[in-house]
């Protein structure tokens, strides 16, 4: 595993528009190499024959299938809008 350095750790916070002083950046240091140790340990793990997921349960669409289907007719909409005009919506001109 390689180190990481403060001053990476205040590269990355400067890439990412972050200040960060000195000693933030030692703290940051530490915990990224924490978490780096921590992901090289599941790297060790056997997971030969698992299947991968996507999710820890197994989760069903219960939506309903996204058929096309025919609108209503334009006559019949424009029954409900207040204004309309050439089979449009007409609403009040926001520009001049």
């Amino acid at each position: 595993m390689s180190k990481i350095s403060a001053d990476q750790v205040k590269h990355v916070a400067h890439l990412a528009r972050i200040a960060v002083s000195n000693e933030e950046a030692e703290k940051m240091r530490d915990e990224l190499e924490k978490i780096t140790a921590f992901v090289e340990k599941l790297n060790e793990v056997n997971t030969d024959g698992v299947e991968p997921t996507s999710h820890v349960l197994n989760m069903k669409n219960v939506m309903r299938e996204d058929v096309p289907t025919d609108g209503l007719p334009r006559e019949k909409v424009l029954k409900n809008a207040p204004q309309h005009q050439d089979g449009q919506f007409r609403v009040p001109s926001i520009l001049e």
